[in-house]
């Protein structure tokens, strides 16, 4: 077996981390949801040398036989109670910006809501819609992330990778290579570094407006009132109803196993009610999909990412 604590002492002496590194760290630190057991080892580059760090980070674990997580904001995870093995490399240290005339790049870890923050302050429209939602650019680019009716591919130029070969690498955008909450690194063993967006004038006044719209939106939805991923399925707009109301007419809206608990305010948003392990976030995603399927005749598709050392019996699918 690896010896993590010689590994990461190789590295930090090829590559000094600027950051934060702990063993055994509880993951509902890092999550929306606040559960999750322990992960092996928790590393938070940050600065400069953030590229170089995890290149090296990468390429030795992946020569150790050492598995890599890659943590965004954590705004779509429920992270398994008995935790995460290997290494989780945080990306939220590599935060910032550069803006030119057409368009702004932001590195991976920066909280999407401040890149909307950002154009809104350099009077650029790119990224508005995003106004209110937790997680970060990464993670935003790496799930197409969408709300309001706009996607991260309809504004992306360009994705700054480290590829298999631990290079990195701009990514010009296809748009054949997206979909309804699918980008092409789903598909990739990569790092995503950042991603550069097009944007064009408007008026900070109004899009400060148009922000605060979007955040009282999910506000008066309940969003922020427990712990939770948002939206727990996606929508299939070809069956004809968005998913929350899929589940309200089921009747499901208040439905609880453990300290997991169906919104009672929005049928399509798990919260943690204080007590929720990630087992019961997880079985009861799994009895909402079944009764979906039994009742209606529709497959629900989670949109939480169920990760980390789970029992034998809970099989995700």
């Amino acid at each position: 077996m690896v010896n993590l604590r010689k590994l990461l002492e190789k590295i930090n002496t090829q590559e000094p981390l600027q950051g934060d590194l702990r063993f055994d760290e509880p993951m509902a630190f890092h999550t929306t949801f606040k559960v999750g057991g322990p992960a092996d080892v928790w590393v938070r580059p940050e600065g400069p040398s953030f590229p170089r760090y995890v290149a090296l980070l990468l390429k030795t674990a992946h020569e150790a036989g050492v598995p890599v997580f890659i943590l965004g904001g954590g705004a779509n995870l429920v992270v398994s109670d008995r935790g995460i093995r290997g290494i989780v490399l945080d990306t939220t240290g590599w935060s910032g910006w550069q803006i030119d005339e057409t368009s702004v790049l932001f590195y991976a870890g920066t909280e999407v809501d401040q890149a909307a923050e950002v154009c809104a302050k350099h009077e650029r429209e790119s990224l508005a819609f995003l106004a209110g939602m937790p997680g970060s650019i990464g993670g935003a680019i790496w799930m197409n992330a969408r709300c309001y009716n706009r996607s991260i591919s309809d504004v992306l130029m360009e994705t700054w990778i480290l590829n298999e070969a631990f290079q990195e690498e701009l990514v010009p955008f296809q748009p054949e290579a997206f979909d309804y909450k699918v980008s092409p690194f789903q598909k990739r063993n990569v790092l995503i570094l950042g991603g550069r967006f097009k944007t064009s004038y408007k008026d900070k006044h109004a899009l400060l407006a148009e922000m605060q719209t979007y955040r009282k939106d999910r506000e008066a939805k309940g969003h922020y009132t427990l712990p939770s991923a948002g939206s727990a399925f996606k929508n299939n707009h070809a069956f004809g109803k968005p998913t929350g109301k899929i589940i309200d007419e089921l009747g499901l809206r208040g439905f609880s196993i453990g300290g997991a608990k169906v919104a009672d305010w929005h049928g399509n948003i798990i919260v943690n009610t204080g007590t929720a392990t990630a087992r019961d976030i997880y079985l009861l995603t799994e009895e909402i999909k079944k009764q979906v399927q039994d009742r209606v005749g529709y497959r629900l598709e989670c949109e939480i990412l169920f990760v980390g050392e789970w029992d034998q019996e809970l099989k995700i699918t």
